[in-house]
């Protein structure tokens, strides 16, 4: 097979055959997709209560919103983009031919666009969260299938999959809570009036407000679901292109020894503090000397000892967090800060994503919001509730989703936008009318779109990934 070596933007040499170098473009257009697709469909919900509540006209309200999007992906970290990547077996894949990878890859990108564009067509919220994560779960049960072992790293699944299923449910409560402070002790009337006509503006004090939160919903939209894009295409590098991405070759091998030299002196010195006591030290040392030694020898173009450097750093890391949380040691405070220093700048060693990744998801996310946004802003705007948005219901949902969204980045979670805001939006309805105030067939829509994505997205992955196996 004629082999696919030539300089790339950003990439520099690969080593790819031409089929899987075509397959590589395609994953890479398909994760651009994807974002820009996650942009249409779960940013109209940032932008719906501006728009309905004429704080702002949509031809200033999706740029704008558009821009925080892409502000959010680029200076948000990439803590819940590890997140997703510890979901599959990366070590096993790394391991495996090029082409399961890209099975994988695909089938997790196809059946993730597949679903969203079905439910926005349809005009449904739908979470790209619950797509995504059921996609991924999928492809690694059919791994699993195929070569054994653990596919699907069940307990960040499970993690995942609370913090999911809990901020809807906390997005409601909130807005409840928040729109009966608004009613009995702020008690500002002009924030209950429903905008009857074009040029019904609310006050400039509410306007601000409104726009304020749409921005504040943008922007962690940007830094939570955004890095979702970024973890879906360090995935497909990883996959791909395992020596050159599987650790950070940017920092500077000088600076990963110090660090090792300092965290094993370290390591001795606490030896001699806790004499008497049992503690064998020598198995975190000898891993240390092991990571030390690969460490001159991994590089851009030899997988297999740069994939062991990867897993030694990710044990020492590890074993370095078990000594920390010994209760029973006595370590130097200054000594357990040094440890805790080395080890959080040893794992971006493992933990990163390029430049050019980040800026590339952000432009797809900030580009996605200016297009396609109408459908699901009519539902979230008019659908959810038997009477229109008024400036309190649109600013409460809009607190609590901005506030729940950008908890869970902190913490490294992944939630969805869409059900946090259309559930703050449910309780702030509730709020003002009662049950009564809901409108049922919408959100049976919803609800059933929430129950089904796990499940579909599943079995679409699974699908598709037996189908692209057929051509391993």
């Amino acid at each position: 097979m004629p082999s696919f070596c030539t300089v790339i933007p950003f990439l520099g040499n690969t080593d790819l055959s031409t089929s899987l170098a075509i397959v590589f473009i395609v994953c890479l257009l398909a994760v651009v997709g994807f974002e820009f697709v996650n942009g249409f469909h779960d940013t109209a919900n940032a932008v719906a209560t501006v728009i309905y509540t004429k704080a702002l006209k949509p031809i200033i309200a999706i740029p704008w919103s558009g821009f925080w999007n892409f502000m959010g992906v680029f200076t948000g970290g990439i803590a819940v983009a590890m997140g997703i990547l510890k979901l599959v077996p990366l070590d096993a894949l790394m391991n495996l031919p090029v082409g399961v990878g890209a099975a994988m890859v695909l089938a997790v990108l196809l059946a993730s666009i597949a679903w969203n564009l079905g439910t926005w067509y349809l005009g449904i919220p739908c979470s790209s969260s619950h797509t995504m994560i059921g996609a991924m779960i999928g492809t690694g049960l059919a791994f699993t299938w195929y070569y054994g072992g653990n596919g699907v790293n069940w307990g960040k699944a499970e993690e995942i999959g609370l913090s999911l299923i809990l901020s809807p449910v906390i997005g409601f409560g909130l807005a409840i809570l928040l729109m009966y402070f608004l009613k009995h002790v702020i008690k500002y009337h002009a924030l209950f009036h429903i905008p009857t006509g074009e040029n019904d503006r609310p006050p400039l004090l509410i306007r601000g407000l409104l726009i304020t939160t749409c921005t504040l919903v943008s922007f962690f939209h940007g830094s939570n679901d955004g890095q979702k894009g970024v973890g879906l295409l360090m995935l497909i590098l990883i996959a791909f292109l395992p020596a050159k991405f599987a650790v950070n070759h940017h920092i500077p091998n000088d600076k990963v020894l110090f660090q090792l030299n300092q965290t094993e002196q370290v390591l001795k010195k606490t030896t001699s503090l806790n004499h008497g006591k049992r503690l064998d030290i020598s198995t975190l040392l000898n891993k240390i000397e092991k990571t030390k030694y690969h460490l001159s020898l991994k590089n851009e173009t030899d997988k297999k000892n740069t994939y062991l450097f990867r897993k030694q750093i990710e044990d020492v890391i590890a074993s370095v967090k078990t000594v920390r949380e010994d209760k029973t040691l006595v370590i130097n405070p200054a000594d357990d800060q040094l440890l805790h220093d080395n080890a959080s700048e040893l794992s971006k060693l493992v933990e990163f994503a390029p430049l050019w990744v980040i800026l590339l998801i952000s432009i797809s996310l900030g580009l996605g919001t200016m297009i396609g946004w109408k459908r699901i802003a009519v539902t979230i705007g008019e659908k959810i509730g038997n009477e229109h948005l008024n400036y309190a219901q649109g600013a409460t949902s809009e607190i609590v989703a901005a506030s729940t969204i950008g908890l869970s980045t902190a913490f490294g979670l992944p939630v969805s936008t869409t059900h946090v805001l259309s559930s703050g939006i449910a309780g702030a309805m509730v709020a003002s009318g009662g049950r009564k105030n809901l409108n049922n067939n919408t959100l049976k829509n919803i609800g059933l779109a929430w129950v089904l994505t796990l499940p579909v997205s599943i079995v679409l992955a699974i699908l598709l990934f037996m189908l692209f196996h057929l051509f391993i």
